[in-house]
C-alpha cells in the first residue's frame, strides 16, 4: 500500500519538471516572436519579413515591379518569397529546440508546442 505512494512522489517531480518545460517553452514562444528572418525571391525583388513563429510581418515589392505595372510578377514571387521566410523560420525554430531540449526526441513534444504556438 505504501508502495503506491511512492509513485505519487514521483508523479509530483514529473509534473514539476512539466511545469517547467511548458515555461521554457512560453519563453521559447516569446523569444522567436521577437526574432526576425528574411524570405527573397528574384533577386530580392520580393522581400518577406516573418517572424520566429513563421508570421508574415511585411512585404516589400520592388519599385521596378511597382512601376511597370508587372503584378503578374509579383504574383510569382510572392509565394516563393514566403515559403523562403516560412522555411527559415521553422529552421530558427528547429534549432531552438535542440537548444531547449538538448537534442532529446521526445515524444508529443510537437503538439505540445502547437499549444504554445511553435509547432510546424
Amino acid at each position: 500500500m505504501f508502495k503506491a505512494l511512492g509513485n505519487l512522489g514521483n508523479m509530483a517531480g514529473m509534473m514539476k519538471q512539466m511545469q517547467e518545460m511548458g515555461g521554457k517553452m512560453e519563453a521559447l514562444s516569446e523569444r522567436l516572436k521577437n526574432e526576425r528572418v528574411r524570405g527573397v525571391a528574384g533577386g530580392e525583388m520580393v522581400i518577406v519579413e516573418a517572424n520566429g513563429l513563421g508570421q508574415v510581418l511585411k512585404v516589400t515589392i520592388d519599385a521596378a515591379i511597382q512601376s511597370e505595372g508587372d503584378w503578374e510578377m509579383a504574383q510569382d514571387l510572392l509565394p516563393a518569397a514566403i515559403n523562403d521566410a516560412i522555411a527559415k523560420a521553422k529552421q530558427m525554430h528547429a534549432d531552438a529546440m535542440q537548444e531547449l531540449t538538448g537534442g532529446m526526441d521526445l515524444p508529443g513534444l510537437g503538439e505540445a508546442l502547437n499549444k504554445f504556438g511553435i509547432g510546424n
